[in-house]
């Protein structure tokens, strides 16, 4: 049996159960969501696009699915806290895929702004939802269809027209099961006219030893002038699969920045699907990860220019040791009338050992003249002239190696938009590299829950 098959199997046997446990639009769509899984399929590894990912691999395991809602483990919002140095926080919690808030996290939110579980923003907010649920992710792509049938639930962030949220966002994701277990996660994020936030997003595994899917979909709205920034951390485990899509809309003068950071990870892959639908937009889109062991990391890209005066900068690096594979594939497209758009796409590799690999395929389609494009993509080992003349004046190789590695990864940093962020950032990658104990983001959270009172 195909792995898409047995989903269908599960959902038929269960649909009343399904959307017993949701609401609104999430139930609606499913019917239409059957359809396109019935007809779709899968990606294997070797189609295009998919050079080292093989989803129907990913999805093919027996993993469990949580369709009757049980609790598997106390609220984190009560045990656990992911802290940025020096950086106040709104933080909120996806425990699987179950919404909590954390402490005082709403009272802290400006008027107007809402952030709780989408299942119960459906009947709440249920004109919101409807309007822009599922709107820019198109059942055509096989694992959005997939988790439009199954999410029973997720995260709703609504930012109203005008309204500036000075204090970071934070959705903390944990994986936590004892047995394998896969979690169909939705989050919608609309961001309207003239309106600013930002969010920072750690995703985490809490039990090392289980299997788990993490399949999600993230849908963002940026309106008209809007600011909008998107960190998005993972931090999982050798054990954790993730398969994660983002949708991202942007009207006329918004300015959206995604960065998606690697730290520890099974076997990942993102794809990043950007429409810049109106004049004057800008984009940055950037990605780093650090892989070593068998792991994988395979990000995927595609950023639509459909207006004019559009600015792209899109950059992504990755240090591969051991018998670790990297992929990256991007495409810009420039479509007909989006004269004076500027993009420019890179990516860059560092391979530490000589059993890693990278496989990159950067690509521009331009339909349109009067514009200004680039991309372009490297793949190679560690400066040995810089070894050298870091090693001529005393510093040994294994320190010398970590600095220039930590090096390579600065500009990515640099893009960050809070500083507070940038230096939490430049540490963990500093102790990623060293693989020194509490290197990740999940150890302070362990900490932090060791010495609850």
């Amino acid at each position: 049996m195909s792995a898409i098959n047995q989903y269908i199997e599960l959902y038929k046997s269960n649909s009343e159960t399904i959307n017993k446990h949701s609401n609104g639009i999430l139930n609606d769509l499913r019917a239409e969501a059957l359809k396109a899984v019935e007809n779709g399929n899968f990606p294997k590894r070797g189609d295009e696009d998919y050079e080292v990912t093989d989803i129907e691999k990913m999805f093919s395991p027996d993993f469990g699915i949580n369709i009757n809602r049980v609790e598997l483990g106390v609220n984190p919002a009560d045990a656990f806290r992911c802290n940025v140095p020096n950086m106040s926080t709104c933080m909120f919690f996806l425990f699987n895929d179950t919404f909590h808030a954390g402490k005082n996290a709403i009272e802290d939110l400006p008027k107007g702004v809402i952030i709780k579980s989408l299942a119960k923003a459906a009947v709440e907010n249920k004109e919101l939802v409807e309007k822009y649920y599922a709107k820019s992710a198109p059942l055509s792509h096989a694992q959005t269809a997939l988790n439009t049938l199954l999410a029973q639930d997720g995260v709703f962030v609504y930012v109203p027209k005008g309204v500036i949220v000075e204090k970071p966002l934070q959705l903390v994701n944990i994986l936590n099961s004892h047995s394998p277990l896969m979690v169909n996660r939705r989050v919608l994020i609309i961001v309207e006219d003239d309106a600013q936030a930002k969010l920072l997003v750690c995703d985490h595994t809490q039990n090392q030893d289980v299997d788990f899917l993490n399949s999600q979909v993230v849908e963002i709205f940026v309106g008209e002038r809007a600011i909008f920034d998107y960190y998005d951390i993972e931090d999982s485990s050798e054990k954790t699969t993730r398969a994660s899509s983002f949708y991202v809309h942007q009207q006329q003068g918004s300015n959206v920045l995604i960065d998606g950071i690697t730290l520890q990870n099974g076997n990942t892959r993102n794809n990043y699907i950007v429409d810049l639908d109106g004049d004057h937009t800008e984009l940055q889109l950037l990605g780093m990860a650090m892989i070593n062991h068998h792991r994988n990391v395979d990000n995927h890209t595609v950023v639509n220019h459909r207006s004019k005066y559009g600015h792209t900068n899109e950059l992504f690096k990755y240090v591969l040791d051991d018998k670790a594979t990297g992929a990256f594939s991007g495409l810009v497209k420039v479509f007909p009338g989006a004269e004076k758009t500027e993009a420019y796409q890179s990516n860059k590799n560092i391979c530490a050992s000589e059993d890693a690999r990278m496989h990159s395929k950067p690509q521009l389609l331009i339909d349109c003249d009067d514009v200004r494009c680039n991309h372009g993509s490297s793949i190679g080992q560690i400066d040995q002239n810089a070894l050298f003349y870091m090693r001529s004046r005393g510093i040994d190789e294994r320190d010398a190696k970590l600095m220039l590695m930590q090096a390579f990864m600065n500009d990515v940093i640099a893009g960050v938009r809070m500083e507070n962020l940038k230096d939490r950032l430049r540490q963990l990658v500093e102790n990623r590299f060293m693989d020194a104990k509490g290197s990740t983001c999940s150890h302070c959270m362990k900490s932090c829950q060791s010495n609850k009172k």
